[in-house]
Order: structure tokens, then sequence, then C-alpha cells
């Protein structure tokens, strides 16, 4: 059985995530101290007490989802034998889960992408002023026809499909004016339903740009190395190793669209028939039983999950 990684983007985070693990796994509590020491705050205090419209913002949300992925993938290491080389066909992560998945293939260091997740959800976050953007997800149509919605919504503004979730489930992204037209066009285009999601800012969009140059400067002066399994890049929904192209995927997934369900279509057309998503939440997991047919997505971030799948073996561990 072929086994991909897969890391949970921005809307999987909730207060107390990953508390249970530090409580039981030294290893786990090395993972958040990590990430405390790299942003010189105590993160992990907001992850596992919030509030919780502190952990919501942006600049916090992206750092301490990947902190929980990681904090899981060390105790799946040190319990259940996990090794990302010989176990993971590929890896992949949902927006920052990119990173998430990067640093648990040893191509970042948990540190830097700790770092660099900080400046991304910063630069995100001012990269437009309140209120001027907006995303919608837009159920039931196909991307072809949400690409559709998005260019006779755009009269001139921003306007685009930002990620391609799964078949029927397309967000927009954009300028808010245009994003609230894309609601009426695609209603009258049979869309099942169409909402204004609860986001900050219009991720993954040209508006983006600002964010997409300051990631840029903040890439160049972090190593990069070749990941120990391939990373199904976002932008390109294709495996990638080359610590440069990594680089500059990364830098253009700011602006580019997430192709999430050509990701894990990809993967599961190169064998992969179980999809393990590490950390918070169960979106992604969902996501695979939605796209491939005949493969599995589990998602692991308690104690009990770590003793399920070091129980059945799933790593290859007695």
């Amino acid at each position: 059985m072929s086994i991909a990684l897969i890391f949970p983007g921005q809307g999987s985070q909730q207060v107390g995530m990953g508390r249970a693990l530090a409580d039981s796994f030294a290893v786990a509590r090395a993972v958040f101290e990590e990430v405390d020491a790299a942003l010189g705050e105590s993160l992990s205090a907001t992850i596992f007490e919030g509030p919780e419209d502190k952990l919501t913002l942006t600049a916090n949300a992206q750092p301490a989802l990947m902190a929980v992925s990681l904090a899981t993938l060390r105790v799946l290491e040190a319990e259940a034998g996990l090794d990302v080389a010989r176990n993971a066909a590929f890896v992949a992560g949902h927006s920052l889960g990119e990173y998430s998945a990067l640093a648990a293939a040893g191509s970042l260091t948990v540190s830097d992408a700790a770092r660099l997740l900080r400046i991304r959800g910063d630069a995100m976050q001012k990269a437009v002023p309140v209120g001027e953007g907006a995303m919608a997800a837009l159920l039931g149509l196909d991307l072809e026809a949400a690409r559709a919605v998005a260019a006779e919504a755009a009269e001139g503004d921003v306007c685009q499909a930002a990620n391609d979730n799964a078949p029927g489930q397309v967000v927009v992204s954009g300028a808010k004016a245009a994003i609230e037209r894309a609601l009426v066009i695609a209603k009258s285009k049979g869309a099942k339903r169409a909402v204004l999601l609860p986001v900050s800012a219009p991720f993954h969009c040209a508006l983006m740009q600002p964010a997409a140059d300051v990631m840029r400067e903040a890439l160049a002066g972090v190593k990069i190395v070749a990941p120990k399994a391939p990373l199904v890049a976002n932008v390109t929904a294709s495996p990638l190793t080359d610590p440069e192209d990594i680089r500059k995927r990364l830098v253009e997934q700011v602006t580019g669209a997430v192709r999430w369900r050509e990701s894990v279509g990809f993967m599961a057309g190169a064998g992969v028939t179980r999809f393990i998503e590490i950390g918070a939440g169960k979106v992604l997991s969902g996501l695979v039983k939605r796209i491939a047919d005949g493969a599995t997505g589990e998602a692991v971030g308690s104690p009990d999950d770590i003793e399920r799948l070091k129980t059945d073996g799933a790593f290859g561990a007695s």
C-alpha cells in the first residue's frame, strides 16, 4: 500500500490542538519549544489556551498549524516507526501546509518553517487593506465553470479561481466587489451554493503580489535541501525535488491557485492508496475521499490516532 503524507492549511486550527500530544510525548513538546524559540514568543500558549481570535490571526494560525503537524510527525516517527524516506511516496500540503510538508521531509528546518510562515502570514494580511478583498466557495461547479464565473465577474477587477479543492468545490478570490458579483453569477450558472468565506484577506490571487515579493526575499535567505520524499506542489500538481525549483514554486504559490484536486489525483494515479493527514482537523482526508476513488483518507492528530497507526503497523513498526 503506497502512502502519501498530507498537511492541512488555514481553517483547520482550533484552540487546544496538539496539547494532548505535548502532554504525552517529549518529542512533541520539543517541536513546540523550537517554534517558540524561533519566533521569540510563546506561540504554544496561544495554540493550547487561546484566545481563539488570537490563534485565528493569519500570522499565528500559519506557524501554529505547522507546529502541530510537525509535533504529530515526530511522535509518529518515535512511536509508530514512521520513516518519511522509506514510507512516504509523496508529501503535499494545502497552502501553508506545503511548508509543513517540506519540514516533514527535511527540506526546511522547523525553525525556518516557523519564521517563514510568520513572515508569510504577516505579508498576506498586509497585502490588501481589510475589507477590500474577499473569497467565496462555489459549490457544484467544476474548475472550468468557476473560471468562467470569475472572468465574467471581474469587470476589470481581480477575480480568479484560488483553490480547486475537490470536484464541485472551487474557491474564488479577489476584489470584494468582484467576488460579490461572482456569487450572483455562480448561482445563475447552476451552483448549488455560493458563499463568502470568513477570511481576512483574498489569498492565492494577483492581489497577493506584495506578499509574493516579501516571500521571494525571505526564501532567498533560507537553506532548502532536497526533500526525503517528493513534494507534490500546489501550483504545479506535480512532484518536485530540486531545492531551487521548490523555492521558486513557494513564491508562485502566494498568488497562484492551490491545485489540490489535481495534486491528489496525481498521487492516486501514481499508486497512492492511503493518504494520511498529519496535524489538526480532517479537511484534507475528507477531500481525498471525494477525489480519488478507492483511496483512503485518515486524519492523525491525537495520541489515540498514533496508537491506532502503531497497532495496525502502517509504517512497518511492530
